[in-house]
């Protein structure tokens, strides 16, 4: 049990996704990003396993085969890709599809995925780190194609040209159009 290293974890990737989304113009939701963490059915389990170099979900997930914690967060917090899983078409070959997100949850997503990779990996954190960490991980996402596309543009971008041309693409080419 770390109840302050929980806390001051989560309150500083908060400060990390504000920054950033401050950055793209997303004012609102950089200052309402994963309150839910603060809730007491994300924040004590948490507290329990809080280990400083991961998720506390992800070690909750390997002692009870699942987590409540995570269970709770991604139905609360639009940034996430499980938000927008859905049932498909009854044409469709998948019983569950990844719906079409509103670019500035994808923006949120990308900017959550660098932040926690920021967060957890301190100074070994580089720019490629969100990037590898989303490619071991992408046979298992469920993702609209589309929201697919735009998370690896802006992940590899950020991989290949750094943060503030990815950053300065995103105010300019994704929320800089009117739809």
């Amino acid at each position: 049990m770390n109840f302050w290293g929980h806390l001051r974890t989560i309150n500083h990737h908060k400060w990390l996704v504000m920054k950033a989304c401050f950055r793209v113009g997303l004012y609102r939701q950089g200052l309402l990003h994963d309150l839910s963490k603060y809730s007491p059915a994300e924040f004590w389990v948490g507290v329990k396993y809080y280990r400083g170099n991961m998720s506390p979900n992800n070690i909750e997930r390997r002692e009870k085969g699942y987590t409540s914690a995570w269970l709770h967060h991604k139905g609360r917090n639009k940034h996430h890709l499980e938000y927008w899983i859905d049932y498909g078409s009854k044409d469709s070959e998948f019983p569950l599809e990844g719906m079409r997100m509103p670019d500035k949850y994808v923006v949120e997503m990308f900017i959550d995925r660098m932040s926690a990779s920021k967060n957890y990996q301190k100074e070994a954190y580089t720019d490629r780190s969100a990037l590898d960490y989303y490619m071991k991980g992408k046979a298992r996402h469920v993702l609209h194609p589309e929201v697919k596309e735009l998370l690896e543009r802006l992940l590899t971008m950020l991989a290949e040209e750094g943060e503030d041309a990815t950053f300065a693409y995103i105010r300019r080419e994704v929320l800089g159009k009117k739809k």
